[in-house]
């Protein structure tokens, strides 16, 4: 089994509701979702807890419905590793690099990716496969231009021992 692990952060119906590029971001999603499990590649579900929000809301989205085999937890923070068992999943399973996609670019994908770095994880940030919240009324910086800054942004950041890559979710390979 490959050491990597796909992690799908927040992508749930509630919160996709008003994402930007939201269908063809899932379709991104599912494709590398599909492409892990035939590589055998843990495929690791991330859910946001929400209050005041109808429990179907928070349903990971109908195009990501998890399968058996995948693992999924839930969070109350935007970094995936505050308050969970995604180390001890992660370690069981000799991970040591991750693939990262997931809603919202500049909340928890941004957040669980530092904090995968500071973890000792090498990273792989889809960077077709994150996405973010529309501003109302044209408010700037735009949700296109949020999903730019952090693949800029991670495509230049350095951890210490740590590799970082950036890659649209079609050029990112499990097999290897």
């Amino acid at each position: 089994m490959p050491d990597t692990a796909l992690l799908i952060i927040d992508m749930q119906r509630a919160l996709l509701k008003d994402a930007h590029d939201g269908e063809a971001c899932l379709d991104r999603v599912a494709d590398l979702a599909a492409r892990a499990r035939s590589a055998d590649v843990p495929v690791i579900y991330l859910r946001q807890r929400i209050d005041q929000v109808p429990a179907e809301w928070l349903d990971v989205h109908p195009t990501l419905t998890p399968e058996p085999a995948d693992v999924v937890l839930d969070k109350d923070s935007a970094d995936s590793f505050l308050g969970t068992t995604l180390s001890k999943v992660l370690e069981e399973r000799a991970v040591r690099r991750l693939v990262v996609t997931g809603y919202a670019s500049d909340f928890c994908v941004d957040s669980t990716s530092r904090s995968a770095l500071s973890h000792g994880y090498d990273l792989v940030l889809a960077a077709d496969g994150h996405t973010t919240m529309e501003r109302p009324d044209g408010a700037a910086p735009t949700a296109a231009q949020i999903v730019a800054h952090h693949n800029v942004i991670f495509s230049v950041i350095q951890y210490a021992g740590r590799s970082v890559t950036v890659a649209p979710a079609a050029e990112i390979r499990f097999d290897t």
